[in-house]
């Protein structure tokens, strides 16, 4: 298994493919290679009399099939301005449909102009009211969306769905006092840490910045070394190997969750996950994204 993993991580190297993602079938196995976590599942369960109150909004929700072009449209326009989101070519969307019922439906929020700003995959069972996944670029598509489900009151006794994002569902309701129930979703892995360094985007500064430390990754001989990181102002990175003994310490996995946005700095640095002083740390907590990756994917 190990040569297997060795061999597409260098597959996907030459492919100029610096990350990779799964779902895990043993999230310990998976960390031991150099994965790990990136992504939650928040499943929540609200009753019909906690079911949010119609909202005013400038569009309307029309039902689509699930396999039409709009619902694709919808979701690309989504991923485009959403952190971490796969860009799903046909594959990706046969297994995303893959394990659902003859029964799913979906419908889209069009804003004023016509264009749509979210969409809801979703069935209705034993007078439960299934979300697959919501998404939406704004407010009011999230309003219009539950104005939706909502209308269904009549119909069903409970909701029950999945969100994929670090938003809980509760805050948001006049009734919070909601089941949600969070889990470890996907993985990641650098592939490539030089590499990905060139495409990754951090936040710009005032200053130039730099650390000097050394990575392990129990894979890819690339990753392995003490490494000099500079930023420029612009927040464009640049990673070199450089021939020195260095204190500074960070796994592939830590890394990996780090630049993904999944876990801070800061709170990784404080469960000895990364070994740098508190300048280095206060330095990466500016230069690093405060978001966390929407993944609803399975495969």
């Amino acid at each position: 298994m190990h040569k297997l993993l060795e061999q597409a991580l260098k597959n996907m190297q030459s492919k100029e493919q610096y990350i990779c993602y799964l779902y895990p079938y043993s999230i310990p196995y998976y960390r031991r290679k150099g994965w790990e976590i990136i992504s939650n599942k928040l499943t929540y369960k609200i009753k019909d009399y906690q079911l949010p109150k119609n909202k005013q909004v400038d569009g309307s929700v029309k039902r689509v099939k699930t396999d039409s072009d709009e619902i694709k449209k919808t979701y690309e326009i989504y991923a485009m301005k959403t952190h971490g989101a796969i860009l799903r070519d046909e594959l990706a969307w046969n297994e995303y449909w893959l394990w659902d019922s003859d029964d799913i439906m979906a419908a889209i929020y069009y804003n004023e102009n016509n264009e749509p700003d979210g969409y809801l995959i979703y069935w209705i069972e034993n007078e439960i009211f299934h979300i697959k996944d919501m998404i939406f670029n704004n407010e009011d598509a999230r309003n219009g969306l539950w104005n939706f489900i909502s209308a269904h009151f009549s119909m069903v006794d409970e909701v029950i769905g999945d969100i994929y994002t670090d938003e809980p569902l509760a805050f948001l309701l006049e009734d919070a006092s909601i089941k949600e129930t969070i889990s470890p979703y996907y993985m990641a892995r650098i592939v490539d840490f030089v590499k990905f360094i060139e495409k990754y985007p951090f936040k710009q500064s005032s200053v130039n910045r730099q650390w000097k430390f050394t990575l392990t990754d129990p894979i890819m001989n690339c990753n392995q070394g003490t490494f000099l990181l500079k930023i420029d102002k612009n927040g464009c990175g640049k990673a070199t190997k450089i021939n020195e003994l260095c204190k500074d310490k960070i796994s592939i996995q830590t890394m990996t969750t780090m630049l993904m946005g999944y876990k801070r700095p800061a709170y990784l640095s404080k469960i000895g996950r990364i070994y740098a002083s508190s300048s280095i740390i206060n330095m990466l907590e500016d230069s690093i994204e405060q978001k966390t990756p929407y993944i609803s994917d399975y495969f």
